[in-house]
């Protein structure tokens, strides 16, 4: 068995000598597709992208971390236009609904050359796979970064059984329409190329279809499976001293007033700059909350070469700074905004809150509205965008925002935070109970049963 996915579960850096060492990735891909490849053994090929990840490839250096894994070497100005350009500056704006139309895109000679050097990225990973398969074997592909994967591992090995997963939302075919003829095609294609699609959200998978009815005059085969997260290992990282030191440092920062949270990357789709004008709005409605509440954001920089993130990066980092400006008083500190990396830091912030804030304009699914419940320990709500993914899930027992009505975001912040203790606890219970209904295994074993031979 193989996966595939833009990087791999382990990624490489330098210890205090000089030295190559390699770490486990943290991210979403590793929390739910880790368990499943480790446990069946699966070899996972993914891109070596950062002079580090290209030199211990280059050495042959192995790196378990329980998983196999397997490098494939991407030079810089490929992986650039690959990644940067194509994936993160086009597909990823497309499917989430990000472009300010009347500036963006532009699809001039410098993005088509991008366009080249993610077709050929794409043809790497198929023939690295291609290679590594065994005969009649199971291949996962991962995400949108390789959308033409499944049609050209179709074509080099037929005997193959295969299936996509698209961990993003899609977007309908007026917006994917944005996209040069060629290119949404391509797109499409290359994913309805393989075995089947699958989306955590039906939602998606119906704009999927919608797309491919409009552009290509066929279905494919496509299924829905809303990943889980590891609940028991969040419970352990909950547990551990790192996470109680943070959570204790929280307390002293919070005292005894409520606590609102969001954990976030720091990206337009994220929608963080609303959630801010949102708490700005209800201080401004309910005097009796000032100095009663505070907002810890926990908001880590992302894909920080590129121009729209710092732009975005600083107008959050200002924002919070007026809004600070604004409110504070003697001993009162409205905002908190943390935006290094820290994983326990963040498991104590969504332990500690009492009002967990998750308000994308568009997402796949957020496994961060599931994290929260499974490790609060104070009955704490969820403000959600009716938006992500994850709201077919949790809906029943959250409050549910247009993520772009900054005066419904701060209402709904205000009936959170006035529930009585008995809503609090039935609502929280019906939040843990719907946040573990699936899991990393259940996920990548509905993975497995819909991988067929394409054409089949």
């Amino acid at each position: 068995m193989l996966v595939l996915s833009n990087r791999g579960p382990v990624s490489f850096g330098r210890d205090a000598e000089g030295n190559l060492q390699a770490k486990r990735g943290s991210g979403g891909l590793v929390v739910t597709l880790g368990p499943g490849a480790e446990r069946d053994g699966a070899l996972w090929l993914g891109c070596a992208s950062t002079p580090d990840d290209r030199e211990a490839a280059g050495l042959g250096l192995g790196a378990d971390h329980g998983f196999r894994y397997r490098p494939v070497i991407v030079e810089r100005d490929d992986y650039q236009g690959y990644y940067d350009v194509i994936s993160n500056q086009t597909l990823w704006f497309c499917v989430h609904g990000l472009w300010d139309l009347p500036r963006r895109p532009r699809f001039d000679r410098h993005w088509w050359a991008a366009w080249r050097r993610f077709r050929a990225v794409n043809e790497q990973i198929a023939d690295a796979a291609a290679d590594a398969a065994a005969p009649g074997a199971t291949v996962l592909i991962q995400d949108y970064q390789l959308a033409l994967v499944p049609m050209m591992l179709a074509d080099r090995r037929p005997d193959l059984r295969t299936v996509a997963f698209l961990h993003t939302p899609w977007c309908s075919p007026e917006e994917l329409s944005v996209l040069p003829d060629e290119v949404a095609e391509a797109v499409l294609s290359g994913l309805a190329g393989g075995g089947a699609c699958g989306f955590h959200s039906p939602r998606w998978a119906k704009a999927f279809d919608d797309c491919c009815q409009e552009l290509l005059g066929r279905a494919p085969a496509t299924f829905v499976s809303p990943a889980g997260t590891d609940a028991e290992d969040l419970r352990i990282v909950a547990t551990t001293e790192a996470c109680r030191r943070e959570y204790d440092i929280i307390e002293t920062q919070v005292g005894d007033r409520t606590l609102i949270v969001r954990v976030d990357r720091m990206e337009p789709s994220k929608n963080v700059l609303r959630g801010f004008w949102a708490f700005d709005e209800l201080l401004e409605t309910r005097a009796d909350l000032r100095g009663r509440v505070v907002f810890a954001a926990m908001v880590y920089p992302s894909r920080v070469g590129l121009a729209e993130y710092q732009a975005y990066g600083q107008e959050v980092q200002g924002l919070v700074a007026h809004l600070n400006a604004k409110w504070s008083s003697p001993g009162w500190t409205p905002i908190v905004l943390d935006t290094e990396d820290d994983y326990p830091r963040s498991v104590a912030a969504l332990r500690r809150s009492d009002v967990l804030l998750v308000n994308p304009v568009r997402d796949g699914l957020n496994l961060v509205a599931k994290e929260g419940p499974v490790v609060n320990d104070r009955n704490g709500s969820v403000v959600l965008s009716r938006q992500a993914g994850v709201w077919d899930e949790l809906g029943d027992h959250a409050f549910g925002v247009n993520p772009f009505d900054v005066s419904g975001t701060a209402a709904a912040l205000g009936q959170a935070i006035d529930l009585t203790p008995e809503d609090r606890a039935r609502q929280a219970a019906g939040l843990r109970k719907a946040a573990q209904s699936s899991s990393p295994l259940g996920w990548f074993d509905d993975q497995l049963s819909k991988a067929v031979r394409p054409g089949r």
